[in-house]
Parts: C-alpha cells; sequence; structure tokens
C-alpha cells in the first residue's frame, strides 16, 4: 500500500521539522477525513514558527482548513507530537476545540500538570543518585526548561481509553495503549484494513528512547519503561498489520521483522552491559559513559535513560542488583 493508497482512505500525512537529531527525521502529523467531512488530526508537531509554518503549508498543499479538524488525539506527551496543538485550536478559531490523549500523560500536557521548576529539583536528585556529575545535572537542568519553548500547554486534555473507536469516513481507528515509551503512549489500529499509526511505538530505523520516568513524588521505580515497552511490543507483533505509519518518517510494512530486530539489539545490549558488570561494581552513569564514549554531557539524559531501563529488565530476571546502602547507587553482577 502506497501513500496514494492511504490518500485514497482519507489519510495524509503532513512532515514536520524537528531540532532533535535522534528523533528519526521530521514529526507527523496525520489528518484523517471524518465521516462528517471534518478532519481527525492524529498528533500537532512542534509549537515552534518553523513547525507551525510546515503545518500551514500542509493544510495548504492539501486544500484543508484548521477549522475542518473536529478533534486532536494526541498520541503521547513529548512536545513534538502535542506542541502545535495549541496552535491549531487557535487557527481553528475555537479554543475549546477537543483535544483528548492518555490520563497517564496529560499531565505533561495540560496547564494544570506540574512545571519544570518543581520537576527539575526531583529529576536533579535522581540523576545524582544514579552517579551523574553535578556540572552535568545542572546542564541537564538548563536543557530540559529550554525544551519547554518547543511546546504551549493545553487548557484541557480529555481522556480517551483502551479500546474506544474513532470512527471516521472510511476507517474505524481503535485506540491501543501501548506504554513504554511514554506511560501514556497511544497508538490507533484499524483491523480490517490492517494498518497501525505507530507514533513513536515502532520507527523503522530508530529505537525509541525508554526514558526515566519518576513519581508525583520523584520516586524512583514508578514506571518501568523498558519492561512495559518490550511487552506492548508483544502485543503489537500478535497483531495483523499489513502497513505501519510512524511518528517519524515515511509508512513501512514488516513489523515484525522490525519488532525481532529490536529485541534481538536489546539483548546484545544488556549481554554487554552484563559483560561490564562482572568486572565490577559501577553506577548507571558509569556504564552509560562505557556504552557511549563519545556522548555529548547534553546527551546523558538520553544515555542514562536507556541504561537504567536496560538494568531494570536484567533485575527483573535476577541478572543484576542495585546497591542503595549508598549514594551514588552502584549495580552488581548478580
Amino acid at each position: 500500500m502506497t501513500e496514494a493508497d492511504l490518500e485514497g482512505l482519507g489519510v495524509h500525512r503532513i512532515a514536520i521539522p524537528v531540532p532533535f537529531p535522534q528523533a528519526g527525521g521530521p514529526v507527523n502529523a496525520y489528518l484523517v477525513e471524518d465521516a462528517g467531512g471534518g478532519l481527525l488530526m492524529f498528533d500537532a508537531g512542534l509549537g515552534t514558527p518553523e513547525a507551525q509554518a510546515a503545518l500551514e503549508a500542509g493544510f495548504a498543499r492539501l486544500g484543508r482548513r484548521f477549522d475542518e479538524v473536529t478533534r486532536i488525539v494526541v498520541s503521547h506527551g513529548h512536545v513534538d507530537h502535542y506542541g502545535a496543538a495549541r496552535f491549531v485550536q487557535e487557527r481553528h478559531g475555537a479554543p475549546d476545540l477537543p483535544v483528548f490523549g492518555h490520563p497517564a500523560d496529560a499531565p505533561k500536557m495540560s496547564e494544570q500538570g506540574p512545571r519544570w521548576r518543581e520537576l527539575a529539583p526531583r529529576l536533579a536528585a535522581y540523576l545524582a543518585r544514579q552517579g551523574v556529575p553535578p556540572e552535568v545535572v545542572e546542564l541537564l537542568a538548563k536543557q530540559g526548561e529550554g525544551g519547554f519553548r518547543y511546546a504551549r500547554r493545553l487548557p484541557e486534555v480529555r481522556p480517551i481509553a483502551e479500546g474506544e473507536v474513532l470512527r471516521t469516513r472510511h476507517l474505524a481507528l481503535e485506540v491501543v495503549h501501548m506504554p513504554g515509551h511514554t506511560p501514556g503512549l497511544l497508538c490507533l489500529y484499524e483491523r480490517e484494513k490492517r494498518l497501525f499509526f505507530s507514533d513513536d511505538h515502532l520507527l523503522e530505523k530508530v529505537s525509541p528512547n525508554p526514558l526515566v520516568e519518576l513519581g508525583p513524588d520523584g520516586q524512583d521505580g514508578f514506571f518501568h519503561p523498558l519492561l512495559a515497552y518490550l511487552d506492548s511490543l508483544r502485543r503489537l507483533r500478535a497483531l495483523e498489520v499489513d502497513l505501519v505509519l510512524p511518528g517519524h518518517g515515511p509508512p513501512f510494512s514488516g513489523h515484525r521483522e522490525i519488532i525481532d530486530a529490536l529485541v534481538g539489539f536489546y539483548a546484545k545490549r544488556q549481554a554487554r552491559m552484563l559483560e561490564l558488570l562482572r568486572a565490577g561494581p559501577r553506577t548507571a552513569h558509569e556504564i552509560a559513559r562505557a556504552l557511549w564514549p563519545h556522548a555529548r554531557p547534553a546527551d546523558a539524559f538520553l544515555t542514562l535513560s536507556e541504561t537504567v531501563a536496560n538494568l531494570e529488565v536484567m533485575e527483573s530476571r535476577g541478572e543484576v542488583r542495585r546497591d542503595r546502602a549508598a549514594e551514588p547507587w552502584r549495580y552488581l553482577a548478580a
């Protein structure tokens, strides 16, 4: 199935530039022709001037208008997916245009959610316990604050649940909760036509980052992203899918082969980590530095998140244990 075939089903993709090289390419916003003549929007892209200009150009290329959008469904609470939703509401002329998302990710997107000034001290304490040096913690705090310029919070994010069916002109899109990349990540599945809107759950050429998620009070272990992600991958692998419509890059097929390669990739990484730990205890930061010796300090949150997520999988299998007797924490081969 080609993108021309998708357009015959009322599915239109707008590619929007992002300033993150790790993302795997421009982020996609999808316009799906609604049964009543309007448009369902799945993801909105970033809220930067460049991204908003690309979104406007995409609407113009398709001969569509913002005031045709009847609802926005946001796949997850990262700025490159919800960042322009407020802009779409304004261009629509209806600040109450409904935006839907999973309740687990709604606090990241809504005006009622915690602000960076509340989150930063908790994250800084956690990073220090994982062995990240103070100067890198300070750099990441500044970087995190700057990331919020890519999006504006939304007045309301309405809940949407697993199993709900969004009926459009040609499609019946089933909402599928696929936690992993975030706790509240949502995908859409068209069972009869075997289409899967994967957003960042499955990408053709990039492994989605399993990111650290602390609890409301900064508690560790609130969410285990890679454990959840691997379980969600197993559920996706069982689905019959002819075409994946991802959050970044063009549509692709062969979801099972890509999933099998991802699982193998994580197994190799964990084997390397176990090898490092058999040589002696290490902090998560030390393991990350060994795995990515040339990574920039600005990438430390991504590399640490990846490291901790894999360690949690290994802990669940009894292969490693964490020594919390003193800080920074150290991990040991079991």
